[in-house]
């Protein structure tokens, strides 16, 4: 018996593969909104990581920057105690000054040449008296800038002719002068000690590495 198919094949085919098209479009569709919504949650769980890691930063950031001003605070409070340590190590050190000038005036003073006053303010000495010429002032001048530490920078403010009544009688010819230098402390005087033998070392060691000369055959 032959059966013979009435039926509209052509039609239900592209009706079929009309279906398989769109049940693959929608599975594509929902592959894609899968791996999008993956993808966004990916990106979205690095940029809420790195913004925790950006908020750790600052709350780190801050608490150094208040360790920085507590130890600027902290630094500037040292300087402030050295500063004064300084001072009464200094106002300690200069009640013996007058003594130092005193004993090296007399050191330092030549003969023929007296002192009629004295003056000092902090470390800078006024001085001025008499003499029996120039060369004694010049004589003086020479004494205090290179015979004693304890005095530096002499300048001659003023040298004129005066009379000196020695007696009555005897009124002579003078050179009256007024002489300022400076009064140099313990301290200062031990720094440059200190300074002078640093630079010794340096010298030292300096010509110890120079090459020596080969000596001449």
């Amino acid at each position: 018996m032959i059966l013979i198919n009435l039926l509209p094949h052509r039609e239900a085919a592209k009706k079929r593969r009309k279906e398989a098209f769109q049940v693959t479009m929608v599975l594509a569709a929902l592959l894609g909104a899968a791996i999008a919504g993956s993808v966004y949650w990916w990106f979205q769980n690095q940029i809420e990581g790195q913004q925790a890691r950006n908020a750790f930063l600052q709350r780190e950031i801050k608490v150094l920057d208040d360790q920085i001003k507590e130890i600027a605070t902290i630094e500037s409070e040292i300087t402030a105690l050295r500063a004064r340590q300084k001072a009464v190590e200094d106002l300690q050190a200069d009640r013996n000054l007058p003594v130092y000038l005193l004993t090296e005036l007399v050191a330092q003073m030549p003969d023929g040449v007296y002192i009629t006053s004295v003056k000092q303010t902090n470390q800078l000495v006024e001085m001025q008296g008499m003499a029996q010429s120039n060369e004694r002032v010049s004589e003086l001048l020479r004494n205090l800038s290179s015979n004693t530490p304890w005095f530096t920078k002499p300048e001659l403010l003023e040298i004129v002719a005066a009379n000196a009544t020695i007696a009555p009688k005897d009124v002579r010819r003078v050179a009256s002068f007024k002489i300022r230098f400076r009064l140099m402390r313990a301290s200062d005087l031990k720094k440059e000690a200190e300074d002078a033998e640093k630079a010794s070392k340096a010298a030292k060691v300096e010509k110890a590495k120079q090459p020596k000369g080969k000596a001449n055959g």
